[in-house]
């Protein structure tokens, strides 16, 4: 194949223009683009449409003459009848013919397909979606894991991935029918592959009602950069922060209970620990939030433990070291260990309306501990040991509540 030689892609001495034209537009691809937006849960607008039976996010061909970006906005506007600026990339799809499955009598040559960030919709702004009348017939917000029973397998794996890189913050991912060609430990690992656990649960910068149960203790640990150590389940890509259920060598003290389970699960150890809060759990089998009082009382301690109540309680250290990963449960089983930012751990899990509130108090006892605030950056996988800084006592408890 001839091509042209000099460096501005002009053709070269053996190609005529037309030639070299010819040549480019039989090698041309369809464009198209697409709009990733979350609620404050981190669910996922998705549309159904008149069209075809599986789900779409907000987007569509690029235009002649039109940016990607341009087009995404002009999108916006006429499916969910919102003005929006769209100027941040997530991702840049190349779909191949033989990956999107469209008839013969399309001829559809392949695509590139961008995806731009929406950004987190409130209340309010979700409120203002106005749809056009056709095409669209209704939106709805979806757990991620929820995308591939609604989406075609290729749009899933790219909305998937694509929120798997606003999440980490390395910037755009390229993808190959949806696939990133330079996965990150998030896509390696698969988060938000399955369902997050819903934890909508009220936040209390207090200590824990006499008589209430403690169900488990975990633990923000920061690193000197003030990022926070989470874990990753390889088996199902789900994310947590260290920590467990209380056992009898604990003697009811949850720093204990984090100390013994951070240390058996992840090799970590962590020092100067402050007391945040709890959440305060369910109060029913169904998981209702029905201890959230809309009308800012709060019951006895002995009615929140006689209706089921329980107490997730959290603390706040210094991360001083990571030893070798575990062994003995298997490398399949054996937690990935990242570092995040906090603001990025919370987009891996589900605590809902009342997130904001833990994270604040998560500041609070950051800046009390005199370790600066964390950049969004590429989440960190920290595969081997790792020291910190100087160990200090993990097992004296700090009674300083972050309120």
């Amino acid at each position: 194949m001839t091509t042209p030689s000099a460096p501005d892609g002009s053709p070269g001495p053996s190609m005529t223009d037309e030639e070299y034209g010819a040549l480019r537009t039989s090698a041309a691809l369809w464009a198209g683009t697409s709009v990733l937006i979350t609620d404050a849960c981190g669910r996922v607008l998705v549309q159904r449409v008149d069209y075809r039976p599986s789900c779409l996010l907000p987007g569509g061909a690029v235009d002649k003459g039109e940016s990607p970006a341009r087009a995404a906005a002009r999108e916006l506007w006429e499916e969910l009848g919102v003005t929006a600026v769209v100027d941040r990339g997530l991702a840049v799809d190349w779909v191949s013919a033989e990956g999107f499955g469209a008839p013969g009598v399309m001829r559809f040559p392949g695509e590139i397909l961008h995806v731009y960030d929406g950004g987190v919709w409130d209340e309010g702004r979700i409120a203002a979606i106005r749809l056009p009348g056709h095409e669209v017939e209704a939106v709805e917000f979806a757990e991620p894991a929820d995308l591939p029973g609604l989406m075609t397998p290729g749009d899933a794996r790219r909305v998937l991935s694509a929120l798997r890189a606003r999440i980490d913050g390395a910037g755009p991912a390229l993808l190959e029918d949806g696939v990133p060609i330079a996965p990150g430990v998030l896509d390696r690992v698969g988060v938000l592959r399955t369902a997050r656990v819903r934890e909508h649960f009220p936040f209390r910068p207090a200590p824990a009602p006499e008589g209430l149960p403690v169900r488990r203790s975990e633990g923000w640990l920061l690193a000197p950069d003030g990022r926070v150590l989470v874990l990753l389940d390889p088996g199902t890509g789900a994310a947590r922060l260290p920590g467990g259920a209380p056992g009898p060598a604990d003697h009811g003290d949850p720093w204990a209970t984090l100390v013994r389970e951070a240390g058996g699960e992840a090799a970590a150890t962590a020092a100067r620990p402050l007391y945040l809060g709890h959440l305060l759990g369910p109060e029913g089998p169904d998981g209702s939030e029905g201890s959230d009082r809309s009308d800012g009382q709060d019951r006895s301690e002995a009615a929140e433990a006689a209706e089921g109540s329980y107490a997730l309680v959290c603390h706040a250290a210094v991360l001083t070291r990571l030893g070798p990963p575990p062994a003995g449960a298997g490398a399949d089983r054996t937690p990935v260990r990242v570092l995040a930012t906090p603001e990025q751990a919370l987009e891996l899990f589900d605590r809902g309306p009342h997130g904001a509130a833990q994270l604040a108090a998560v500041h609070r006892a950051r800046a009390l501990l005199g370790i600066p605030r964390a950049d969004r950056r590429a989440v960190t996988e920290l595969p081997g040991p790792v020291t910190f800084q100087a160990s200090g006592d993990v097992r004296r408890p700090c009674p300083k509540v972050c309120g």
